[in-house]
This record gives C-alpha cells, sequence and structure tokens, in this order.
C-alpha cells in the first residue's frame, strides 16, 4: 500500500466521523459561542486525550495477536467484514438522515461546564458510538497502519486523522462565537451526504477484500 494512498483512505473513511454532529460537535458549539476558537482547540486536546490511548491500545492487542502465524489473517479477515458492515451501515443511515432531514435549530445547548478540556473528555470517552466505531471500522485501519509500516504507520494513521477533528472542532467554534449556524445548512448536508456515499463505498470495498479471503481460505 503506497503511502498516498494509505492517508487517502484514513482520511475519507474518518472524516465522516469527524465531521458528524454528536455529543462533542454540539458541546463544541455550546462552548465556542463564548470562547471561540480558543475554546474549540482545547476541547480537541480533550477529544485526543481520550482517543489516541485507545488508538494505542488497539495497536498493542492486533500486534501481539499478528505475532501467531495464524493471527494476523483472522484478524485482517474478522475486522474486514465487521468494518465493512459497519460502514455500509453507517453509510446508509448517513445518506438516508441527511438527504431527508429538515433544519436543525438546536445546534446551541445549554451546557453549564467552563472547561473545554473536561467537556472533549467527558462526551468522548462517554459517547457509545466513539468505542464502537474505534472497535469495528478504526480496528481496521489500525490493522491496515501496522501492515502498512508498525507502529510508524499507527502513528501515521492517526496523524492523517487527528488533524480533521482540531480543524473541525475550531472552525465550528470559531463560527459559533461569530453567531454563524452549521448544522442545517444546504452545503453541509451536501458534504455528510457525499460523505455517507463514500464510507458506502469504503465499506463494499473492505466486505470484498474480507470475503475474497474468506472464499480463498474455505
Amino acid at each position: 500500500m503506497e503511502i498516498l494512498s494509505f492517508i487517502i483512505t484514513v482520511v475519507l473513511v474518518t472524516a465522516s466521523g469527524a465531521l458528524a454532529p454528536g455529543p462533542l460537535f454540539f458541546a463544541n458549539i455550546s462552548h465556542g459561542t463564548r470562547s471561540g476558537a480558543k475554546g474549540g482547540a482545547v476541547l480537541s486536546i480533550g477529544h485526543t486525550l481520550v482517543e489516541f490511548p485507545l488508538v494505542l491500545l488497539l495497536a498493542l492487542v492486533f500486534s501481539q495477536v499478528a505475532t501467531d502465524i495464524a493471527g494476523e489473517p483472522t484478524v485482517r479477515l474478522a475486522t474486514s467484514i465487521v468494518g465493512g458492515l459497519v460502514l455500509l451501515v453507517f453509510g446508509a443511515m448517513q445518506i438516508y438522515h441527511f438527504l431527508t432531514a429538515k433544519s436543525d435549530t438546536s445546534e446551541y445547548g445549554g451546557l453549564t461546564s467552563r472547561n473545554p478540556l473536561l467537556l472533549g473528555l467527558i462526551f468522548t470517552g462517554l459517547n457509545p458510538y466513539f468505542i464502537f466505531w474505534w472497535l469495528t471500522v478504526g480496528s481496521r485501519l489500525v490493522v491496515d497502519a501496522l501492515a502498512f509500516a508498525s507502529t510508524l504507520g499507527v502513528l501515521l494513521m492517526y496523524i492523517s486523522h487527528v488533524w480533521m477533528d482540531y480543524a473541525w472542532l475550531i472552525l465550528v467554534a470559531h463560527l459559533a462565537q461569530a453567531g454563524r449556524r452549521i448544522v442545517g445548512t444546504t452545503w453541509y448536508r451536501a458534504a455528510m451526504t457525499l460523505l455517507g456515499v463514500l464510507l458506502v463505498y469504503f465499506g463494499t470495498i473492505f466486505l470484498h477484500t474480507g470475503l475474497t479471503f474468506l472464499l480463498s481460505i474455505l
């Protein structure tokens, strides 16, 4: 796998999770109305303090499994099929949601915490969607990263993803402070629909890879 192809795959697969509206997104908007881009940056750090250790833990687990001769093919098979199915489901749901959703005016919440680092920690660590995503789709990316360049591959994979978290959350917080709406705008719905299509595309590729390997060993 070429380095550019690997980076592009990581960016496109993880972009939907980084840009999608969720607890962290709305917490960022709520706090951003007061603190702006600086608050978005600190909240992003809180998010990273949860996400990066989780990625390292997954890498450690999969690297240990891969020490077994039969382990790595099993891991790649499982993560390809499970990750592919999850991407297909998430992609289809995202396309449906953003094609049918009406304008959302509830993006400004009533959070009272003034500590963006704490908000980043809480709304990341207690988000079941976030954990589930990394245990399924993210696991496939971690396995590919390990196969690509071991620990350096994992670091490259994470850097290729995490910059979007910072760029997006900082931008959203800045726009929130300026009084600009995000959710419900035509461009946002179009972008998220396109990302949903890309999720279906990569889900199909992951699933095809897994099923092809499965048929080859039967």
